[in-house]
């Protein structure tokens, strides 16, 4: 008996690896966070499936769930939206597992600030503007933030911003993040994404207040802050240049220049 955590996406249910469809498939036991991942992935559950929804337990109910799976020795697929590695309060799921003797897996999932960027239709790295993404959040009731972990220590870098779990706390992104950004550096606001209802708002830091007023906006949505978002004068990389010596296209081979 195992339990398999899996990654289940963003909202959309065909981002679903084959991997994770396949184990869901063949878990005689489903237990699923119902506030966030989509009824439709259910459909993978095999007939006669104990289908779970996590939403309305606590901890001890969901590893009460795990043993009597155990004790069955019926093999559990455990659902999360997104992926698995943040947010996600696997973590504390594995230590008691762990504790108890129980086998697990991870099955990763596509993360929702990749989702919510191929809504965008842009890259959140881009040569000369930034090279780095920045998963965080706002101190929220569920968790706190580590004193090192503040959003105006982030935007010192520069880097790209993907602010989770943080709609309901934008005057504080905003005031946060405009002394490194400034007023006018461009936002994307993306709800539910890759969900059919997904709304996407752009806007700058001195705009986005505004612009989610009356929006009905007060979860699952993803805040991206960065230059990336509206550049479009930015470098070419040296990846894909004709001179750029790689291994498997070597330019001294072909004559065309030598390695940087």
């Amino acid at each position: 008996m195992t339990v398999h955590f899996i990654g289940a996406g963003p909202g959309a249910p065909d981002l679903l690896t084959l991997r994770g469809r396949d184990l869901i498939a063949r878990c005689p036991v489903c237990l699923y966070a119902g506030s966030l991942v989509p009824e439709a992935i259910l459909a993978h559950c095999p007939p006669g499936a104990r289908i779970v929804n996590t939403a309305p337990l606590d901890l001890e109910a969901i590893i009460a769930e795990c043993m009597r799976a155990h004790g069955a020795g019926l093999d559990v697929a455990r659902l999360h939206s997104g992926d698995l590695s943040v947010w996600s309060a696997m973590g504390e799921q594995l230590r008691c597992l762990r504790a108890r003797g129980i086998p697990f897996t991870v099955t990763p999932g596509v993360p929702a600030f990749a989702a919510a960027a191929a809504s965008l239709g842009g890259e959140l790295t881009l040569p000369g503007v930034a090279q780095s993404v920045v998963l965080t959040r706002t101190p929220g009731r569920a968790s706190a933030m580590p004193s090192g972990e503040r959003l105006a220590a982030f935007a010192a870098t520069g880097a790209t911003l993907a602010i989770h779990l943080s709609i309901h706390n934008v005057s504080q992104v905003v005031a946060d993040l405009t002394p490194a950004y400034g007023p006018d550096c461009p936002v994307a606001v993306v709800y539910r994404a890759s969900w059919p209802d997904e709304r996407i708002i752009r806007a700058t830091l001195a705009t986005l207040e505004a612009s989610l007023a009356g929006a009905m906006i007060e979860r699952t949505a993803l805040i991206l802050v960065g230059p990336v978002l509206a550049a479009t004068d930015f470098d070419t990389s040296r990846l894909y240049a004709a001179d750029y010596d790689r291994r498997f296209r070597p330019a001294r081979a072909t004559g065309r220049g030598t390695n940087d």
